[in-house]
């Protein structure tokens, strides 16, 4: 059976069922603080565990990509060094939200493996929940008796709270849980040791393949789990692992998932996998590590050194490292492998194939730029090497340096210096990754205290800002809450005029009143579909109804910037092709931030003609038109576009200025005609990634201030050309002239290195037969770096020591030959920092060539003599 057969059968098994068969949400997790990535496939259902959101169906099933690389759920290291961990994973699922419970989930599990699938039941096991006397639990006799009335007694397992309790977190829903295990050695390993015996062992070949968690308890802070009014299935099975089952293979990797990425991957490499270790542990590595990339890339996440993108940037690296180090590629060849990875996954995820060249030029050019990267991080090795000749031991703290800022993995280093005979401190390195992943863990810390309640559970938050900036309103329930060293409460509100972080759009600020006290909320976000104000204080006296005010101002101009961006869409699909397609964005009351996908840098024609559309539809002051509850595929129809990496319901929201001209899914906060936004004008336009373009624009005031400030720089230009009828020629004729002067500068400058050559050789001392050079110029630092490495002769022994003075500052320009570093030993770097001292300075540099700074002029004298005193010790 094909992966793709696989797939289909179990979406169609539970459809049958009468579940909901419902797409994957995106991978990269928006509108969530606790999650960047989506770990599980519970976790688009996890307002509902929550109890923050009703469940609009009461059985639902999919299959949920997922990925694992930081945190609690963290596989990285282990992807590729055994046969079954990946970074993204996809996992099939079936839910019920207080609907059936364990008897359906275990009946129906064992079902469609045994008899659909035709897994041969004499290899799988059951484990359930044992009980835990911690948390006064006993076992889980539901799940127990059912499964014995399934499956033979040798092989229904009891397991410990540690492999058989599921929870969400420190805190939330959680529940015991039955898994399917399978074992899948030989018949003479079997006979060997029972596969009882290697059930949550880490044995490669007898694994889980489904869990069942039956959520039916609530973990407070206190620890104490208390029972949930509702009680719910939860059930995850990993797609790779079940396709190998099915497939009769013993490697995930060896699946027709992977094995078309591998097998274009040896060509690419000219290697064959399975002839060496260290190969195929690179070709999982990348084969694997590729999915994870294009679809992060597909939903909207590109590579940057902040957040997600960073977690994506080094999943990228470490595929290119393991190319680079293990397959000998040293060009860019991962955007290579998207198409095969499409062939393979495009069918059920169009998101590959209508991404397709975006993810293609976004992996080349990060493939490129970190290769350059690697090639500074070997030029940083190379150079420590020359520096540290004779000790053989790279310093721990310099190992993790190359990894940490140029991404060399501690392997690539370790094969680098042992072609040297050198070892790493492998001590010191492991110090200061831990040192960094104790500063990561303090700053992610945080303190949340149970919610406490002032009206029932189940309450849902009513939106009223559409309609109205105040209300009166009451307070559901309340938190405090410590995180970075910040303390502050979080309060959720039964209805609220305060519109939450979504869709680009900034919180709302503003004050909630009750009792004569006034609280200032300072945002306003979600947080598994909670609608969440951030104030610093709770109120002390409150018995009656809340006041809420959103600040008016912040919300118009945030409106302002948000209309805009639509205008701006259409416009730009307008003037550049329908091709452009929004890749992300913000929106705040003081500007607004588009990026967009387009693979060429707009012209001055392209951005006029894009804001001259855009301030005639504000001149036109055109309504804004609200449809809500609209069916998503009506909403498609009318030529609204859904954005790969956004979660959409069943039914959206449309905005429109003009249906002729704009569009769009959106469930932001718009001005009731457009103008109202007064004046539209772009201050930038620069690519942020390769296919992907970055707009900064301002409205209204903001754009009018920015006007007027451009404006001041043309009259101060014009008031410096008096008399200068067009001030552009004025201006480049201006540099024009500087340019020539600078030539004749240059020109005076190389006919006074010469004559100062001159002078200098002709004052050359021999000491211990080198030739040394050592003076005080009259010049700057840059000029004695110029005249150094122009003396410079390698083949002589020759010393050059120039020393400048800035008002009080001394610099230090430091210069041997390569016979003397050769024949005498002498090294700049070392030898500039005891010279240093006598101007209280510091400085370095590299065996040939170092400089440093002071402060005190009187020892200028005293670095020459010391100079001189360090060439007569060699005698």
């Amino acid at each position: 059976m094909k992966s793709a057969e696989v797939r289909r059968t179990f979406l169609a098994y539970f459809g049958s069922k009468q579940h909901k068969i419902v797409p994957s949400a995106p991978m990269v997790v928006k509108n969530d603080p606790t999650l960047m990535f989506t770990n599980a496939g519970m976790n688009q259902f996890k307002d509902i565990f929550l109890g923050n959101a009703p469940a609009r169906y009461s059985r639902i099933a999919d299959t949920q990509k997922c990925l694992r690389v930081s945190g609690k759920h963290n596989d990285l290291e282990e992807v590729g060094h055994d046969t079954y961990h990946h970074t993204m994973f996809e996992m099939l699922g079936n839910w019920s939200f207080g609907d059936y419970f364990k008897k359906e989930a275990i009946e129906w599990a064992w079902e469609l493996l045994t008899k659909v699938y035709g897994v041969d039941s004499s290899n799988l096991y059951a484990t359930v929940f044992e009980g835990d006397s911690d948390d006064s639990l006993v076992r889980d006799e539901e799940a127990f008796n059912i499964w014995s009335g399934i499956i033979p007694a040798d092989r229904l397992l009891l397991g410990s709270k540690k492999d058989n309790f599921w929870e969400m977190g420190e805190t939330g829903p959680c529940g015991p849980c039955s898994e399917i295990h399978i074992d899948l050695r030989s018949e003479e390993e079997k006979a060997r040791i029972p596969g009882r015996e290697l059930v949550n062992k880490g044995n490669p070949l007898v694994l889980e393949i489904w869990n069942l968690v039956f959520i039916e308890f609530n973990r407070q802070t206190d620890g104490k789990l208390v029972q949930l009014p509702q009680k719910h299935v939860d059930t995850g099975m990993g797609f790779e692992r079940l396709t190998m089952v099915i497939q009769g293979k013993k490697s995930n990797y060896d699946t027709d998932v992977f094995q078309p990425v591998i097998a274009t991957l040896g060509k690419i490499s000219d290697k064959t996998y399975g002839e060496d270790d260290k190969q195929d542990i690179a070709m999982r590595v990348i084969a694997d590590h590729l999915r994870a990339i294009a679809f992060a890339i597909a939903d909207g996440q590109l590579p940057s050194n902040t957040g997600a993108g960073y977690v994506i940037r080094r999943i990228l690296r470490r595929a290119v490292r393991y190319g680079y180090t293990f397959l000998g590629l040293r060009e860019p060849f991962i955007h290579s492998l998207v198409n095969a990875l499409t062939d393979v996954m495009g069918d059920y995820f169009p998101e590959l194939i209508k991404q397709g060249e975006l993810i293609r030029k976004v992996i080349a050019e990060e493939e490129q730029s970190f290769l350059r990267t690697l090639s500074q991080g070997i030029r940083k090795f190379d150079q420590y090497m020359a520096e540290n000749s004779g000790k053989k031991v790279i310093e721990g703290g310099f190992a993790f340096e190359l990894f940490d800022t140029y991404g060399f993995p501690v392997d690539l280093t370790r094969v680098m210096a042992a072609e040297q005979g050198w070892e790493i401190d492998m001590d010191g390195f492991h110090k200061g990754l831990e040192e960094q992943k104790s500063r990561s863990r303090q700053a992610a810390q945080v303190d949340t205290q149970d919610w406490v309640n002032l009206l029932p559970d189940g309450v849902e938050t009513i939106f009223l800002g559409y309609e109205t900036l105040e209300a009166e309103v009451e307070v559901v329930k309340y938190r405090k809450v410590k995180a970075k060293g910040e303390e502050f409460y979080e309060i959720v509100l039964n209805r609220t005029p305060f519109y939450a972080e979504s869709g680009g759009q900034v919180g709302d600020r503003g004050y909630l009143e009750c009792g004569g006290q006034r609280i200032d909320v300072s945002d306003t976000y979600k947080e598994n579909e909670l609608i969440i104000h951030k104030t610093r204080e709770f109120f002390q006296n409150c018995r009656q109804a809340v006041h809420a005010v959103v600040d008016l101002a912040k919300r118009i101009a945030t409106e302002n910037n948000h209309s805009a961006t639509h205008l701006m869409h259409a416009a730009l699909r307008s003037v550049l092709g329908t091709h452009v397609e929004q890749k992300g964005s913000l929106v705040d009351e003081d500007h607004l931030r588009f990026d967009f996908s387009h693979f060429a840098r707009m012209t001055e024609e392209e951005i006029r003609k894009v804001e001259v559309m855009v301030n005639q539809k504000i001149r036109e002051n055109i309504t804004s038109g609200e449809m809500r509850h609209v069916p998503l595929e009506e909403a498609k129809k009318m030529g609204a576009m859904a954005l790969f990496g956004e979660k959409y319901g069943e039914e959206v929201r449309v905005i429109t200025f003009d249906p002729e001209y704009s569009v769009e899914l959106c469930g932001g906060t718009h001005v009731p005609a457009t103008g109202q936004i007064g004046l539209f004008k772009i201050i930038s336009e620069g690519a942020i990634a390769a296919g992907v373009r970055r707009i900064e624009a301002v409205t209204g005031e903001k754009a009018e201030a920015y006007i007027y400030e451009k404006q001041a720089i043309v009259s101060g230009i014009q008031e410096i050309l008096k008399g200068t009828k067009e001030l552009v020629k004025g201006v480049n004729n201006l540099v024009e002239e500087n340019k020539a002067l600078q030539r004749k500068i240059d020109e005076l400058n190389r006919y006074r290195l010469e004559a100062m050559k001159s002078d200098l050789l002709a004052g050359t001392d021999i000491i211990n037969g080198i030739r040394f050079i050592a003076t005080k110029l009259d010049g700057d630092a840059a000029m004695a770096k110029d005249l150094a490495f122009s003396m410079n002769d390698d083949n002589e022994q020759q010393l050059l020591l120039f020393i400048t003075t800035a008002a009080e500052k001394v610099n230090i320009t430091l210069m041997l030959s390569a016979a003397l570093i050769r024949e005498k030993g002498l090294h700049a770097g070392n030898m500039i920092r005891e010279l240093a001292k006598a101007i209280n300075g510091g400085g370095g540099g590299q065996p040939h060539f170092a400089t440093a700074g002071g402060s005190n002029p009187k020892g200028i004298p005293m670095v020459i003599e010391k100079a001189r005193e360090i060439v007569m010790s060699d005698e």
